[in-house]
Parts: C-alpha cells; structure tokens; sequence
C-alpha cells in the first residue's frame, strides 16, 4: 500500500483497534512534512476515547461538515460535471478493483485509494485533487484549528500536491 492509500485508511469510521493500524501506517509515510502533519492527527485522536473519536469523525467527514469530502462536489458542487466525473471515476475504480468502502466514486476514500493503485493518476484527477483537497484543508482549518483531522487533510494535501507535481507534464506545469 502506498503513501495515499495509508492516508485512506484514516479517514474511515474509527473502530476498536484501528489506531494501532493507523500508528503502524504511519511509520510508512516518506515525506517528513506528510509524516509530521501525519503524527499530529494521531497524537490529537490517541486523547480521545473510542467514543469521541467516533462522533468526531462523524462531526468532521460525515453530518454537515465544514467542508464534504467529495473532490467531485468540491469542484463542481452538484452539477452534470460531476456526475460525469463521478461515472469516470466508477468505471475506473471497477476496472482497478478499488474497494470504495461504501462511499460515492468522488469520496476521498476510494478516489486515494484509486490514485494509490494506478500508475499513473488519470488526468482528469490530475486537475482538480490537490486544488478540492486544498479547499477540504481549508475550510476543516477555518471551522476547527484544533480539531486533529485538520492535520490528517494536511497530511493528504502534501501527498496529493508532490505525486499531482510529478504527473504533469513538463511543459505543463505552472
């Protein structure tokens, strides 16, 4: 599993046992500023019971978040662009065998997991992850600084940010 997949894993619902997971994954990550943002996430929810861990996560990722973790709506909100982009996305996490873990083809979850399996990241996903990522950053930061998944999507970001930089095209980059 690599960098974005271990970052997948995070942001699944928490259950008995997955912060252990999540300390082991952790000693995989490569890039200091990733594995440093990274670290942070864990030493925030290790202070939490199961139980407020659970209902953080649900505050954070799942009922009125401060910013929907969907990289489709985060670019387009909901309209027929991401629709598209959401059959894109299906078609490609059937053909890559990406477990979504029950979320929408535009959640962070499978859509990491995705880029984790592929070669090389689509380029529609090229576009708009490290941007939709930035903005989830964003908007987790400005509703909560102290909350602990403000460092996980940053954490994301910069892994999002250096794999997108070394996808595009030399004479694409800005």
């Amino acid at each position: 599993m690599g960098q974005l997949g271990l970052l997948a894993e995070a942001l699944r619902y928490p259950a008995p046992g997955r912060l252990d997971l999540l300390r082991q994954n952790g000693m995989e990550l490569v890039d200091e500023n990733c594995k440093s943002a990274y670290s942070h996430f864990i030493n925030g929810i290790s202070r939490l019971s199961l139980g407020d861990w659970e209902e953080l996560h649900t505050r954070t990722l799942d009922l009125n978040p401060p910013a929907a973790p969907y990289i489709g709506y985060q670019t387009w909100g909901d309209n027929y662009q991401r629709g598209t982009f959401m059959s894109m996305m299906n078609r490609a996490i059937a053909a890559h065998q990406v477990d979504s873990d029950g979320e929408l083809p535009d959640h962070l979850i499978p859509v990491l997991r995705l880029v984790d399996a592929l070669d090389e990241p689509l380029d529609e996903l090229i576009e708009v992850l490290s941007p939709a990522v930035g903005r989830i950053h964003a908007a987790m930061e400005k509703d909560d600084p102290t909350n602990p998944y403000v460092n996980l999507m940053k954490a994301i970001a910069i892994t999002c940010s250096s794999i997108m930089r070394t996808s595009i095209p030399t004479g694409n980059r800005n």
